[in-house]
This record gives structure tokens, sequence and C-alpha cells, in this order.
């Protein structure tokens, strides 16, 4: 494999589609075990490849380099070798800001809780800091160290101004799963959802009904492929091309 994309289950994945519309290359969907996880990254057997869920986190022991982007998030999600070395970057960083701006969503001084806390979530978080968010709710199942749990939010900070999951709740195949009842959050002024198949979770068609503004994940994920591309050709693309892609992805659906 020259270039790909490694995750543990990646039947969802249009990761494919979009990196050869992207970019005149053959773009591999591998799934890995955990068992095959740690020999995969041993071999180094490819020249560029993206990395999703749970491995995010979990590749960095194999890298030689993390730029500054990656490291302060704690997660990687593209990987290059180059001169032998494997690089860390983190596109999710401005895929998610592309998707915030790009739907004229305001964060500054808003409450917003971020529903989980894996590596998509980290970069998340990154954004938001970076944009001034007012206050910053973290929730999972289980409360932890800056954690609280789903029962405490809704408890605590039922007036949370935005919402976004970053959780695999609703994702395909369990596509009626939501992980928050909307109408339970009454500030609520956009919902946006990293999710992008379905293309309107469960999650997303409430906030719509609610009349809250309702963002899917799509654009986040076209958006940090093709900066995901740049560092794989080391080359610079416009920006437009990620809203054409974006268009020509959702006529395709």
């Amino acid at each position: 494999m020259e270039y790909g994309l490694i995750g543990e289950k990646l039947g969802h994945s249009y990761s494919k589609i979009i990196h050869e519309k992207l970019a005149d290359y053959d773009y591999a969907i591998t799934p890995l075990s955990k068992e095959a996880f740690e020999p995969f990254m041993k071999a180094r057997e490819f020249k560029a490849i993206n990395v999703t869920i749970p491995y995010k986190k979990e590749v960095i022991p194999y890298l030689d380099v993390l730029d500054d982007n990656a490291r302060q998030i704690g997660a990687v999600n593209t990987i290059v070798k180059k001169d032998g070395l494997l690089i860390g970057h983190n596109t999710d960083f401005p895929g998610f800001l592309y998707m915030i701006e790009h739907n004229g969503v305001d964060i500054a001084g808003k409450k917003v809780v971020v529903l989980g806390n894996g590596g998509a979530a980290q970069a998340v978080l990154a954004v938001l800091h970076f944009l001034k968010a007012g206050e910053i709710i973290v929730v999972k199942s289980r409360s932890g160290d800056g954690v609280i749990t789903y029962e405490d939010c809704l408890k605590f900070h039922s007036d949370a101004q935005i919402i976004i999951n970053t959780s695999p709740v609703g994702m395909y195949p369990k596509i009626d799963a939501s992980p928050v009842d909307v109408s339970l959050y009454k500030e609520c002024e956009a919902v946006l959802d990293i999710i992008y198949n379905p293309l309107k979770t469960t999650l997303l068609l409430q906030a719509e009904e609610l009349g809250i503004k309702a963002v899917n994940g799509l654009e986040m994920l076209v958006a940090q492929a093709k900066y995901a591309v740049e560092y794989f050709l080391d080359k610079e693309i416009d920006d437009t091309v990620i809203d054409e892609v974006y268009h020509m992805i959702l006529k395709e659906l």
C-alpha cells in the first residue's frame, strides 16, 4: 500500500472516493484489528496514510516526528514517510475549523458541549479553544478527569448553546441511536455531528425538526482529506476544491 486509511472498522468510510477525486493515486481502505495494528506500523510499508478510530492516539509511539499541531492536540490522523522518518500531522483541526466557519457557527463566548473524548475530540477541543469558546463541557458515559456523564451534563448544563458529537453514537449501521435529546437543551443554537454516514444522524434530524442549525460531518471529512493530500504530495491545493468535492459526493449519495 502506498496511500490509504487505517482504522478498525472502515465499512462506513468515504475516504477512498474523496481522495481519488482530490489526487491521482490509488487509496486503499485497510481495516486493522488490534492484533494487526502493531505489525503494520512496525513494517512501515506505505508512503502516507490517514488514521481513524481507534488509532489516532495509538500511532504516536511508532512515529519519529510530530508537528506542533499534532503534538499539542495529542492525536494524529495523517502520517507521511519522508527520508525514512514517519511524520505525524493532524488535519482534523483545520478540517473542523473549516466546517465551523463555512457554516457560520459562532463559537466565541458560547457554552459548548462536546460528546465523546476520543482522538477526534482532541482536535475539536483545540479548535474550540482557538475560537475562544466561553465554556467547554466534555461528556462521556463514565465520568473522569475533566469529563462528566451524560446525566450530569443534562442536570447542570442544559443551557448549552452548541452541541458537538464526536462519539460514534448514531453512525452506520446503528443509525437509530442518538447520544442526547436535543429538545432538553432549550438554549441550543447549533448541533454539529462529525459523523458523515448517515449524512443526517438521528441527532441532526431532531435538531432540524426543532429549527436548530444542524451540520453533518461530510464537509469536515472532505476538508481534512484536502489538507492531508497537501501533506501526502507536498503541494498546496486551493480550498475551493473542498466545496466542489463535497457537492460531487452529495450528488453520488
